[in-house]
């Protein structure tokens, strides 16, 4: 079970009173409390001060030596849309739980503020040698897919010959990231067909993952691939519910492109 699963278990809480616990001494009060926050997107100064607040905790230590409270702040703060979080949400990604790295990755991505395209190119760096990933096997330091993920949405072309090298990780989910990045920031098909090509993948996780990715870079020629891919209806529908977003802003403003009408004709066979 996941942080989220296990604090989605509380009890209803007014503004007041979640703010109120951020603040408190109850550990599992103030989780649930950063939780709530986010999940009801309160855009309160006070909210906002609480939740940063939360990124330096001390107090709520996994026995791995992990930072639960502030994994969910981080969480919170990219729904909340404020920017004056992203300095603090940098200064978190040097924290020593992976999984705060990743909700930082996840934020700031969501933020889209370009202030953090540096700190995250640093991040790669260590991998990276002469211009091909270090042979370090499969390795798992950093949320690199939360990193490439968050590089492409934010248009980072600096970081193109960073990414470049991951796309040949062992990690099929860091492959996808990489892909989906490098089309985001170079638009060349070659990274969308290798995305295509990827739902091929035995493992449903994986192509759980790659449906995500066609969707999020709106990959027409992706379409009757997702389609027929061999996972759950409801992720290809997601998919290319992505896709005609795509197309819509695509099409001219007294009609729908014929890319729209195709993807909108594969979603209905599929409900």
């Amino acid at each position: 079970m996941n942080d989220e699963s296990q604090i989605e278990a509380g009890e209803p809480l007014t503004i007041a009173q979640a703010l109120e616990n951020l603040n408190g001494e109850d550990l599992g009060s103030r989780a649930y409390a950063s939780w709530w926050l986010g999940k009801f997107r309160v855009k309160e100064p006070a909210a906002i001060i609480g939740l940063i607040a939360a990124l330096n905790d001390e107090a709520d230590r996994t026995p791995e030596g992990g930072y639960p409270l502030r994994r969910s702040a981080a969480r919170a703060l990219g729904k909340l849309e404020d920017l004056q979080a992203v300095p603090a949400l940098i200064e978190c990604l040097n924290c020593t739980d992976f999984y705060v790295r990743e909700a930082v990755a996840q934020s700031l991505e969501m933020l889209g503020d370009v202030r953090c395209i540096p700190f995250l190119i640093e991040l790669l760096a260590p991998a990276i040698c002469d211009g091909k990933l270090l042979p370090n096997g499969e390795d798992f330091s950093q949320p690199y897919d939360a990193i490439l993920e968050a590089l492409g949405t934010l248009g980072a072309t600096t970081a193109v010959s960073s990414i470049q090298p991951f796309l040949e990780h062992p990690i099929p989910r860091v492959r996808a990231a990489g892909l989906r990045a490098m089309y985001q920031l170079t638009q060349d098909a070659v990274y969308g067909d290798r995305l295509v090509q990827a739902l091929a993948n035995s493992d449903l996780q994986v192509r759980r993952a790659l449906l995500s990715d066609l969707g999020a870079i709106g990959y027409l020629p992706a379409a009757v691939p997702i389609s027929q891919a061999h996972a759950e209806n409801s992720l290809k529908l997601i998919a290319l519910k992505g896709l005609l977003e795509t197309q819509i802003m695509l099409s001219p403003f007294d009609r729908l492109s014929d890319g729209a009408i195709e993807v909108m004709q594969l979603m209905d066979e599929l409900l």
